[in-house]
């Protein structure tokens, strides 16, 4: 008999709740205060559409020292029919290290019995299996400082979406380059366009957790790498992470369908010694008004 969406909603919020009672302290699990409630509300009529995914962080302390891992959850509504997204990080984990300890992860999830509850088995699965990884994180660092110091690099993305408009995915926006300590800024509208500049791990964790699980009619439309003497903060061309939004014509109505002044954007990529970028990003040679 096959299992039904329902059911598996149903199941997912037994687990999320029994993963609260392992996870009671403040900070240590994260979840979006309308995600269960919501998926509450479709249980109780599930003609309607169905709810956002569940999504959670847990945070956990690894080793005597308890070094901090987080675990990145996402459930696709037929989970655990399907194997939920999962994704292991931590500050003292190099990216090399961070991906191989991400693999077995994996592999071990795929190992489990299908349609079996595993975010629970995961959770110990990283607790008993990360602090070989953090052991080898720290020796390379120890080696590393003993040799001569590598420069710092500044990392800077240029991004362009088709339109960004909803709240809770300029939240994310917003939280992750504040998490991730990135500068530049989201345009609102239509189009959308973002620049984050930072440490390249940063700026490739925001590209990551933006897109996750699945942001269609977006773009990475160049990347600059600068080396930097000193301190990357020198290289910046933004001091925050900006919110622009400019002037806008078009259509008002339900569909929120307008397009921003380019011209006004042009003007504010050329105050801060991007104006090259105008043509990178819409195909189109910049010129401002005479006005």
């Amino acid at each position: 008999m096959a299992v039904t969406v329902k059911e598996c909603l149903e199941l997912q919020l037994l687990e999320v709740e029994m993963l609260l009672s392992m996870f009671p302290k403040r900070g240590e699990f994260s979840l979006d205060a309308d995600a269960v409630p919501s998926i509450q509300r479709y249980l109780r009529n599930a003609d309607g559409a169905l709810p956002p995914q569940l999504e959670f962080r847990i945070a956990l302390d690894v080793g005597e020292a308890k070094v901090k891992v987080e675990l990145q959850v996402l459930l696709p509504h037929m989970y655990p029919q399907v194997a939920p997204q999962l994704f292991a990080r931590s500050d003292a984990l190099h990216r090399q290290q961070q991906l191989q300890l991400n693999t077995r992860l994996a592999s071990h999830i795929s190992s489990l019995d299908s349609g079996e509850l595993c975010v629970c088995e995961a959770v110990q699965w990283v607790k008993d299996n990360s602090l070989p990884f953090l052991e080898n994180s720290k020796a390379s660092s120890e080696r590393a400082s003993k040799e001569v110091r590598v420069k710092e690099m500044l990392h800077r993305m240029w991004i362009y979406s088709h339109h960004i408009y909803r709240q809770e995915l300029r939240k994310k926006i917003f939280d992750s380059a504040k998490k991730l300590n990135l500068t530049g800024f989201c345009l609102t509208g239509k189009p959308g366009v973002i620049c984050v500049e930072g440490l390249r791990e940063n700026c490739d964790e925001f590209w990551r957790v933006i897109r996750y699980p699945n942001w269609k009619h977006i773009s990475c439309k160049h990347v600059e790498n600068i080396e930097a003497e000193g301190s990357i903060d020198n290289l910046r061309l933004f001091h925050s992470f900006e919110d622009l939004q400019f002037q806008a014509h078009g259509d008002y109505g339900l569909r929120n369908d307008y397009h921003m002044d380019l011209g006004q954007f042009l003007e504010f990529l050329k105050q801060h010694q991007s104006g090259h970028i105008f043509q990178i990003l819409f195909g189109v040679e910049g010129k401002l008004s005479d006005n």
